[in-house]
């Protein structure tokens, strides 16, 4: 038996894929659901861990930027490639401040979430106190979304969408 075969593994495995970037809790519920974690523990787990790196995202990504460009030119290109993201979303969370950075974390689809959701309020100099409430939300918005389709397909109960 493994470490990553136990409750405390699966737990904590979910808990760190919530982390990655991309991944984020759109890959870490179903990935607790199907190894045998109850949605509920696996949805606390995911938010927690999807939210402990957006602060940090906020307060530092321009500096680190800043530095990665004057590294190497395949760092200086990845920096404009994540800019030119948050550069593309800019408009519509511009547009709805609080909702719009929320509805935009929310929505579990690649390229949205408290990663790209924090890149963005970073490149608008947007202050902590207003970010972290919107893209909070929009996480846990994203994780009922994720927790329900997740266990509709754990348990089959296809019938919800007939």
């Amino acid at each position: 038996m493994n470490f990553f075969s136990t409750y405390l593994g699966k737990a904590l495995a979910t808990f760190f894929i919530s982390m990655v970037p991309v991944i984020e809790l759109r890959g870490a519920i179903p990935f607790g659901v199907s190894f045998g974690l109850d949605v509920w523990t696996v949805s606390v787990l995911a938010v927690i861990g999807n939210m402990i790196p957006i602060p940090f995202i906020i307060l530092f990504i321009r500096k680190i930027f800043a530095w990665m460009r004057t590294k190497n030119d395949k760092l200086n290109s990845l920096v404009s490639k994540f800019e030119e993201k948050a550069e593309k979303h800019k408009s519509k969370i511009t547009r709805y401040e609080f909702w719009g950075l929320c509805l935009f974390v929310a929505i579990p689809l690649p390229g949205t979430g408290a990663w790209t959701g924090a890149l963005v309020a970073a490149m608008l100099e947007m202050r902590l106190k207003d970010a972290i409430p919107a893209i909070f939300l929009g996480v846990v918005i994203a994780a009922v979304i994720m927790a329900v389709s997740s266990y509709v397909v754990a348990t089959g109960m296809t019938f919800l969408f007939f």
